[in-house]
Protein backbone atom coordinates (compact mmCIF):
# COMPACT_ATOMS: atom_id res chain seq x y z
CA UNK A 1 0.00 0.00 0.00
CA UNK A 2 1.30 3.45 -0.91
CA UNK A 3 2.01 6.08 1.73
CA UNK A 4 0.36 9.52 1.45
CA UNK A 5 3.49 11.18 0.02
CA UNK A 6 3.82 8.37 -2.54
CA UNK A 7 0.18 8.80 -3.57
CA UNK A 8 0.82 12.52 -4.01
CA UNK A 9 3.86 11.78 -6.19
CA UNK A 10 1.99 9.27 -8.38
CA UNK A 11 -0.86 11.75 -8.91
CA UNK A 12 1.55 14.60 -9.65
CA UNK A 13 3.48 12.57 -12.24
CA UNK A 14 0.23 11.48 -13.88
CA UNK A 15 -1.01 15.06 -14.07
CA UNK A 16 2.25 16.24 -15.65
CA UNK A 17 2.02 13.47 -18.23
CA UNK A 18 -1.57 14.47 -19.05
CA UNK A 19 -0.73 18.17 -19.30
CA UNK A 20 2.23 17.51 -21.60
CA UNK A 21 0.15 15.16 -23.76
CA UNK A 22 -2.52 17.82 -24.16
CA UNK A 23 0.12 20.52 -24.73
CA UNK A 24 1.44 18.65 -27.77
CA UNK A 25 -2.08 17.66 -28.86
CA UNK A 26 -1.79 13.88 -28.49
CA UNK A 27 -4.68 11.58 -27.69
CA UNK A 28 -4.26 8.86 -25.10
CA UNK A 29 -4.51 6.39 -27.96
CA UNK A 30 -1.64 8.01 -29.87
CA UNK A 31 0.50 8.21 -26.73
CA UNK A 32 -0.16 4.56 -25.98
CA UNK A 33 0.82 3.60 -29.53
CA UNK A 34 3.97 5.75 -29.50
CA UNK A 35 5.01 4.44 -26.06
CA UNK A 36 3.95 0.86 -26.87
CA UNK A 37 1.75 0.52 -23.78
CA UNK A 38 -2.00 -0.19 -23.47
CA UNK A 39 -4.30 2.85 -23.78
CA UNK A 40 -6.12 2.04 -20.55
CA UNK A 41 -2.76 2.05 -18.76
CA UNK A 42 -2.11 5.60 -20.00
CA UNK A 43 -5.44 6.69 -18.52
CA UNK A 44 -4.77 4.99 -15.20
CA UNK A 45 -1.29 6.57 -14.99
CA UNK A 46 -2.67 10.03 -15.81
CA UNK A 47 -5.36 9.70 -13.15
CA UNK A 48 -2.78 8.60 -10.59
CA UNK A 49 -4.49 5.27 -10.08
CA UNK A 50 -1.35 3.19 -10.56
CA UNK A 51 2.33 3.51 -9.87
CA UNK A 52 4.24 2.49 -12.98
CA UNK A 53 7.73 1.24 -13.71
CA UNK A 54 10.73 3.33 -14.63
CA UNK A 55 10.78 1.56 -18.00
CA UNK A 56 7.21 2.62 -18.75
CA UNK A 57 7.91 6.19 -17.63
CA UNK A 58 10.93 6.22 -19.93
CA UNK A 59 8.77 5.10 -22.89
CA UNK A 60 6.16 7.75 -22.10
CA UNK A 61 8.80 10.47 -21.82
CA UNK A 62 10.31 9.50 -25.16
CA UNK A 63 6.88 9.66 -26.77
CA UNK A 64 6.21 13.05 -25.15
CA UNK A 65 9.70 14.32 -26.07
CA UNK A 66 10.57 15.26 -22.49
CA UNK A 67 13.17 14.19 -19.96
CA UNK A 68 12.11 12.03 -17.02
CA UNK A 69 13.25 14.75 -14.63
CA UNK A 70 10.50 16.98 -16.08
CA UNK A 71 7.94 14.78 -14.33
CA UNK A 72 9.30 15.42 -10.84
Amino acid sequence: MLENDEITLVKSVGEKIRLRRLEINLSQETLSYDANIPRNQVGRIERGEISTSITTLHKICKALKIEMRDLF
